[in-house]
Formats: structure tokens, C-alpha cells, sequence
């Protein structure tokens, strides 16, 4: 009797163990797919640090698996359709990689829109939550933030938006594409990736990147001037990080927690700073190699400012067509900029 007794309790005890463990001890493995080699700043000093705090929040129960430079295939241009559809967990993206898809977005690349990587990152990530979750609604957005200071990276040097004539620069996105055109260049439009390439081969003359990816690129090695602009920035690129919708579902409340505690504003604004702050680094690694910047005064902007104005007409006026009001957009954004700075 004494016997079956024990043996009972051992057997109920057992099954109750069986039970509880799943709960306590599931553990996830994410993949997190981007376009940009590992030593990249971005994956280097944001990705990867976001990724290992998420780690190490979870106690080890949540691990990331990195894929840099596409590894997981496709294209750029294709990493919101792998998120959503669940070939990759987590993407790091170029929302204009994808023309018209967020088109919200496009208000914080608008030219000379932002004078701070942080304070535009902010507000992108608080007009996310309040107008632009219908455009991301095939996904969970994790972070959204903005680079540096736009720069003009090319052959021969530009001051003035007529030494923009007749040159093949490349964009990253279509308000980019757009701005080019409309200060005479031929636009080409390509992701971060072909840039050595098409430099190397004279497929452009130029190309429109921040400072901090040049190294990762040798984009120093490869033109000779560059031209960036005091106060506000020539023009911006939007980025997302963003998750499986259906992944994040099936995450336990607590792993979830995690991944949102480590998400959101305060992560966007990070990112948008620490991307930001490594141009300076990018910037001298050009001055050592002997390359010739032009930094133009705000003063000497303003032909390039009033160069840039059909920009806004044109985008306002595809916005109504769009049932969007973008002049509600730019003002929203310069007045949650404006806060942040103030």
C-alpha cells in the first residue's frame, strides 16, 4: 500500500513538473535579417546591442540569430515582405526602400525638414503611434529613427545646386530620387549595398549616404569631395525595426514584455543618436585620406533651399491625393522636433 502510494504521488508529481516546464522554460530563438555588413555601425553599435539586451533580459531564454548583408536572401527592397510573411523574425529596413508603401514616412525626408537625428527620431516614433500604424499594420515596429546629416559623396565638387547638373547621383529613396531630380541630377535609385560597385564603375558620380556608413562602404577610396550643410539637413532616410506580428504573438506575456521594454521611443531615439554620432569618426577618416569637403554655411544653403521647394509642393499635393493631409504631417513633425529641441 505504502508502496502504490508513493509510486502514485511520484507519477502525479511528475506530470505536474512535465506540465509547468514549457511555461517556465520555453526559450525562442529569432532570426533578425538586414542589408548592412556586420561591422557596420548600425548592426555594430545599435542591432547588436538592442539584440543582446533583449538577451539578457530574457535570461538567456530569448536568443537572436544575426544575419547581416542579406544572408537570408532576397533583396533590400524585400525585407518588410520577409518580416510579414515570416521568412525573417525581425528586419532592420529603409522604410523608402519599398516607394509608397509608408508614405507617411516620407515627411521627415523632406529637404532641409531636420536639424537633429534625435529630436526628428522622436517624432517619427510619436507620429508612428499616433498616424502611421495603419501603414505598418502587416507588422510589429519595434524602433523607428533617422540618420545624420544627409552628404553629397562624389567625383568633383559641388557647391551650388546648378553644379548638380547633368550628374548621376544615387538615392535611397523616392523623396530623395525626387529631390535630386529636382536640383538637375539623374537619380539612381539603388540600396547601400551597390553603391562601391556603381562608384567603382562609373555607373554614378555620386551618391547620397550619411557619413557614418562611408567606412563600412570605402566611399572615401572611391570619390574625392563631399558636401554637407550646417543647421538643417539637405534630406534623411526613415528606418524601422520591425518583428513578425504573428511571432510576437506567440510569445509568452513575459518574453513579450521584453521585447517591449527594449522597443519603442527610448530605443528609437538611441538609435537615431547613436547613428548620428558616428559620423564624426566616418567624417575624419575622409579628412586623413586627403578628400576635399565643402561644408556649406546656412547662409550659402539658401539656393539650395529655395532649389528645393517644388519638393514639398509636389509631396503635398501626392499626399491629398493619397486622402493624407501632409501639410498637417510637416507640422506635426517640426512642432515635435521643436519640443524636443526647446
Amino acid at each position: 500500500m505504502i508502496n502504490r502510494r508513493w509510486l502514485a504521488g511520484l507519477l502525479s508529481g511528475a506530470a505536474m513538473a512535465l506540465t509547468a516546464l514549457p511555461a517556465l522554460a520555453q526559450e525562442v530563438t529569432l532570426k533578425l535579417h538586414q542589408f548592412l555588413p556586420a561591422q557596420a555601425n548600425v548592426p555594430k553599435l545599435i542591432l547588436d546591442v538592442w539584440a543582446d539586451k533583449v538577451e539578457a533580459d530574457s535570461d538567456g531564454r530569448i536568443r537572436i540569430d544575426r544575419y547581416p548583408s542579406m544572408q537570408l536572401g532576397g533583396t533590400p527592397p524585400q525585407l518588410m515582405d520577409q518580416v510579414a510573411d515570416g521568412v525573417a523574425d525581425i528586419v532592420w529596413t529603409v522604410a523608402g526602400y519599398t516607394p509608397g508603401r509608408f508614405p507617411s514616412t516620407e515627411v521627415f525626408e523632406l529637404p532641409f525638414m531636420i536639424s537633429d537625428a534625435r529630436a526628428a527620431s522622436s517624432a517619427y516614433w510619436q507620429m508612428y503611434e499616433s498616424r502611421m500604424q495603419d501603414e505598418f499594420a502587416d507588422v510589429k515596429v519595434l524602433g523607428t529613427w533617422v540618420h545624420g546629416p544627409g552628404v553629397i559623396h562624389a567625383s568633383k565638387q559641388i557647391r551650388t545646386p546648378a553644379d548638380m547638373q547633368g550628374l548621376k547621383i544615387r538615392g535611397a529613396t523616392r523623396q530623395v530620387n525626387t529631390l535630386l531630380e529636382t536640383l538637375g541630377a539623374t537619380p539612381v535609385g539603388m540600396p547601400v549595398p551597390s553603391i562601391p560597385e556603381a562608384l567603382s564603375k562609373g555607373v554614378i558620380d555620386g551618391t547620397t549616404i550619411p557619413w557614418e556608413v562611408t567606412g563600412a562602404l570605402k566611399v572615401p577610396e572611391l570619390v574625392n569631395y563631399h558636401t554637407e550643410f550646417e543647421g538643417r539637413m539637405l534630406y534623411d532616410v526613415t528606418f524601422v525595426l520591425a518583428m513578425n506580428k504573428a511571432r510576437y504573438q506567440s510569445l509568452p506575456d513575459d518574453l513579450k514584455k521584453v521585447i517591449d521594454d527594449n522597443s519603442g521611443l527610448e530605443f528609437s531615439i538611441f538609435a537615431g543618436g547613436t547613428q548620428a554620432d558616428s559620423d564624426g569618426p566616418a567624417r575624419q577618416a575622409a579628412v586623413d585620406n586627403g578628400n576635399q569637403i565643402v561644408t556649406l554655411s546656412e547662409a550659402e544653403a539658401q539656393a539650395w533651399v529655395l532649389a528645393s521647394q517644388p519638393v514639398y509642393d509636389a509631396w503635398i499635393a501626392e499626399m491629398e491625393a493619397k486622402g493624407i493631409d501632409g501639410q498637417a504631417l510637416i507640422d506635426e513633425a517640426r512642432r515635435l522636433m521643436d519640443e524636443y529641441e526647446g
